[in-house]
């Protein structure tokens, strides 16, 4: 079908273009919302600041598609292709997006708040600066993805696999990471505050910088983590594993770090006090904040 064509027949009041053949199609500012594009072809399509709210594109080829600054609020992408799609400050609120495949798309500065994510592919998309607030991302395969200064505040990222995604000053405060992989990822200077990350894997990530008061590390992962300079007031650390991780300097008070293991952890410089560590199940090995190796169990006091 030609752009033209369909344009026309939504123009006299057609809203139903079932697996309509629309490769490379040029709808660049058309209004289509509301429209049924299920299992269309709109591979390689212009949709650059198309009106699709509320577009019904379940199982839609839109694959290295053009939607840029598209305005999609509450549309079904439901099972869509759109790996290698433009979507560069699109619009996605409320979106339903599971299963979608998003593999190297770019997402940068998108609206994706409240967006239903489940169990989709993500991976090496580019989502820095993008808004994820309250977004539903369970099971979502975020590897190598870049989320640099992305707004993920409250998202749900249960089990979620983040593997080397770059998450530099991302905001992750009270967002549920809870069985999370974050193995080598970067979240530097990212904000943790209250966020919860129970048995996540953390393992040799770069935490350095962040803000993680009152995060909830209970059963963590963060064995050769770089946590040096990093906020873990009030913390729940207990059952970590932070053999060898790096928390030079970082601020531990009043942190949890019942049955934590430490063993070789570089706690030079670090704020904390001689009777938290006594609470770690291992300090063997471990560089004490005075600079010291240590040599036995602190003795409790200030």
């Amino acid at each position: 079908m030609k752009a033209k064509r369909l344009l026309e027949r939504y123009e006299s009041g057609q809203r139903d273009f079932f697996k309509a053949s629309l490769a490379g199609a040029k709808l660049g500012r058309a209004d289509l919302s509301g429209a049924n594009l299920i299992g269309a072809n709109l591979k390689a399509a212009t949709l650059r600041r198309a009106n699709l709210d509320g577009v019904n594109l379940y199982r839609a080829n839109l694959c290295a598609a053009n939607l840029n600054r598209a305005r999609m609020k509450e549309a079904n992408l439901i099972g869509a292709g759109l790996d290698e799609a433009r979507l560069r400050g699109a619009k996605l609120p409320r979106a339903s997006l599971s299963a979608c495949n998003l593999s190297q798309a770019v997402l940068e500065f998108a609206d994706l708040r409240g967006a239903d994510m489940v169990g989709a592919n993500l991976r090496g998309a580019r989502l820095n600066k993008a808004n994820l607030g309250n977004a539903n991302l369970r099971r979502a395969d975020l590897r190598d993805a870049n989320l640099v200064g992305a707004d993920l505040v409250a998202a749900d990222l249960r089990a979620a696999d983040l593997s080397d995604a770059d998450l530099r000053g991302a905001d992750l405060s009270a967002a549920n990471l809870e069985g999370a992989t974050l193995a080598r990822a970067n979240l530097r200077g990212a904000k943790l505050r209250g966020t919860r990350l129970r048995e996540a894997n953390l393992t040799r990530a770069n935490l350095a910088g962040a803000r993680m008061s009152k995060a909830k590390l209970r059963d963590v992962l963060l064995n050769e983590a770089a946590l040096r300079g990093a906020n873990l007031g009030r913390a729940d650390l207990r059952q970590s594993d932070l053999r060898g991780a790096n928390l030079h300097g970082a601020r531990l008070r009043k942190a949890d770090l019942r049955g934590a293991n430490l063993r070789g952890a570089d706690l030079t410089g670090a704020k904390i006090k001689p009777k938290t560590l006594a609470r770690a199940k291992s300090l063997k090995g471990a560089l004490m904040p005075d600079g010291t190796r240590y040599t036995g169990k602190p003795r409790e006091g200030n």
